[in-house]
């Protein structure tokens, strides 16, 4: 009988496969995992705390610094909370531009983890060709809005700049060759015999689990509960386009890649019919006081981003500053289960596990 000791062993923060500078503390016996425990906080920035002291316009820039990988829909969250509390009529024509920057980006992340997750368990190629599609939507993005990651396109009231010539006619073409690239990720993935072995089974819990750990996104869907906040509390004007909410029920990493692969069809959807309704002229801002001043109250709104439910909460005196403002980080939410999912698995599957939460560090300490 071969006797081993038991080892505390430090997976990060410095570590490619964490994610970003995240640190898990393994207990381990030989390769099993007994204990793990997540340290987060290397990236705190306080933004809900500096936002106290921000105009609201000068928030909008800090919400692209949480979840850098899908920054319109942050930017879109603190826009529609205060637009939510002045009871403003958003123009048709900004509504239409917020829902393409938004699926876009949602398209994008879901790229970016597609990639980087292949990487963690040892494919190479997938990762270049999710980037070369990623780098066609960013060069769309920094078209309309001048940036290429932190965005800060949108604006209480509206959206900053109007869609420069022809960029609607791009999107048009776009869509039929993301979905042809996306039929070439399912030929070169989803049916190999190696990466099927490293993510069904891995990771399981159940749906009560799911919702006791308040987990949303792919990461609640991989179980069978088909919610998607975009459907079923509809804002903007998503109750406009069909679009499906896709849900697995085997509940491990095989259904969360499964969720969020169908998920960038399901957008390219509403790209696809938020193209061919696009209003040819109107608006792009509400008649806004050049300072925001919310009325006396409180409100909370939340959305659907690529990682699940965010919220914004904000707390108002009817001063140009917030009271109080929080953010519910739907990645901060995830991660809690992760401990629970280690325990007892073999250390060569911490990262199929880790990767396969989706988790954006920005967000987790925000």
């Amino acid at each position: 009988m071969i006797r081993t000791e038991e080892m505390l062993l430090n997976v990060g923060p410095q570590h490619p496969s964490t994610h970003g500078v995240f640190r898990i503390v393994l207990k381990i016996d030989g390769e099993t995992i007994i204990e793990a425990q997540p340290v987060i906080g290397y990236l705190h920035r306080g933004t809900e705390k500096l936002a106290e002291n921000l105009q609201y316009t000068q928030i909008i820039p800090y919400t692209d610094r949480m979840d850098y990988l899908a920054a319109m829909t942050n930017n879109y969250v603190i826009c529609h909370a205060v637009e939510t509390m002045m009871n403003l009529e958003i123009p048709e024509r900004a509504e239409y531009l917020r829902v393409l920057v938004m699926e876009l980006g949602r398209i994008a992340s879901h790229l970016v983890w597609f990639g980087t997750y292949l990487l963690d368990i040892g494919a190479m190629s997938p990762f270049l060709y999710a980037f070369r599609e990623r780098e066609a939507i960013i060069g769309l993005l920094n078209e309309i809005s001048g940036a290429r990651l932190t965005f800060n396109y949108m604006r209480i009231g509206g959206v900053k700049w109007d869609a420069p010539e022809g960029w609607i006619e791009k999107i048009r073409e776009f869509v039929p060759y993301m979905r042809e690239q996306l039929s070439g990720y399912h030929d070169l993935v989803s049916g190999n015999e190696i990466f099927l072995n490293r993510v069904k089974g891995v990771g399981l819990y159940s749906k009560e689990e799911a919702l006791d750990y308040s987990l949303s996104g792919a990461n609640l869907r991989c179980t069978g509960i088909s919610w998607d906040l975009r459907k079923d509390e509809s804002y903007s004007i998503y109750d406009r386009f069909s679009f499906d909410v896709p849900a697995f029920d085997s509940g491990d990493a095989w259904a969360r890649y499964q969720c969020r692969m169908a998920e960038i069809e399901e957008s390219l959807k509403i790209v696809e019919q938020a193209v061919e309704q696009f209003p040819e002229n109107g608006e792009i801002m509400a008649k806004v006081p050049k300072i925001i001043k919310p009325p006396k109250g409180e409100a909370y709104v939340r959305i659907e981003s690529p990682r699940g439910e965010i919220g914004c909460y904000i707390a108002s005196e009817g001063k140009k500053e917030p009271y109080r403002l929080k953010f519910r980080r739907p990645s901060f939410y995830n991660l809690q289960i992760l401990p629970k999912l280690l325990v007892g698995e073999n250390i060569s599957n911490l990262i199929t596990i880790l990767g396969g939460i989706d988790i954006v560090l920005g967000e987790v300490d925000g």
